[in-house]
């Protein structure tokens, strides 16, 4: 299906490097995105030809990489850029309804801004929530499986909870801390519907190291604002789009076809596109 009008933002700075995957996928996928460096929306040292608005926009990605070096904390640095430059507009993004995704990197810039777990209206604030060092001190990279929590991501709201995805992970900094009572805050989120994945172990049971790479409390691997609109996930689904990219594709013998990467993102687009 040809979305080529549908208006896709991957955001990038300095340091972010998964942004060609990202557009490599959803390219695939029928839409048109375009890699969007953060100077272009601030209209600095660019041409007129290449200043872009936020507004024009239907999806806005934040892709995972390294951005400004990670320095500070990981995402910190892209956060506060963002909220400087742009904040005004974000949050009126977000108060459209219209949505925004952070995959790994994104994911900690976006609890950065206070966007996640987020607060009712779109506003940005004080962070409430941090993706801090993996409890095993290094990076993690691997295979990794999670489910759908059946919460309030309407992309998802037709699939059955539970349902199982297998997608890679490649971070250092994953676990999932909130602020004030965690254990209290985590169940509130929880009876919101916030949950987005958890980490699960191959059998579908739940997930202990290395299954769960980094050691978030409740397996926690993806939030949802409140109103569903703006989510974050540590994995990365966009190298997972084809079934050649998944680890068992020789034992099985099936290299053709997507991989379940391609469920996840398509549902995205599909959503936006009913949106529209």
């Amino acid at each position: 299906m040809a979305r080529r009008d549908l208006g896709v933002a991957i955001l990038s700075i300095e340091g972010t490097n998964n942004d060609e995957e990202l557009f490599v996928a959803l390219s695939a996928l029928g839409a048109n995105p375009e890699i969007v460096h953060l100077k272009q929306l601030e209209g600095r040292d660019v041409t007129r030809e290449e200043r872009r608005r936020l507004d024009d926009y239907r999806v806005l990605f934040l892709p995972g990489g390294f951005s400004a070096g990670d320095y500070v904390r990981a995402g910190a640095i892209f956060a506060a850029r963002l909220r400087a430059s742009i904040g005004v507009e974000l949050e009126e993004f977000v108060r459209s309804g219209r949505l925004v995704g952070g995959i790994c990197n994104g994911f900690q810039v976006l609890t950065e801004l206070g966007l996640l777990p987020g607060r009712p209206g779109g506003r940005l604030g004080a962070p409430e929530a941090a993706l801090m060092t993996n409890d095993s001190g290094r990076y993690e990279c691997r295979p990794t499986f999670l489910a759908w929590d059946g919460g309030r991501f309407p992309a998802l709201e037709d699939v059955p909870k539970g349902t199982r995805y297998l997608f890679p992970s490649g971070h250092g900094e994953g676990k999932l801390v909130l602020s004030g009572d965690e254990e209290a805050h985590r169940r509130r989120l929880e009876e919101n519907g916030q949950v987005l994945f958890r980490w699960v172990a191959p059998d579908g049971g739940p997930a202990t190291y290395p299954w769960n790479p980094n050691g978030s409390a409740g397996n926690i691997a993806g939030l949802t604002n409140p109103e569903g609109n703006v989510f974050g996930l540590m994995p990365h689904p966009e190298r997972a789009l084809d079934r050649a990219q998944a680890p068992d594709w020789t034992r099985t013998g099936s290299s053709k076809g997507y991989g379940d990467g391609e469920r996840f993102l398509r549902a995205i687009l599909d959503y936006a596109e009913r949106q529209r």
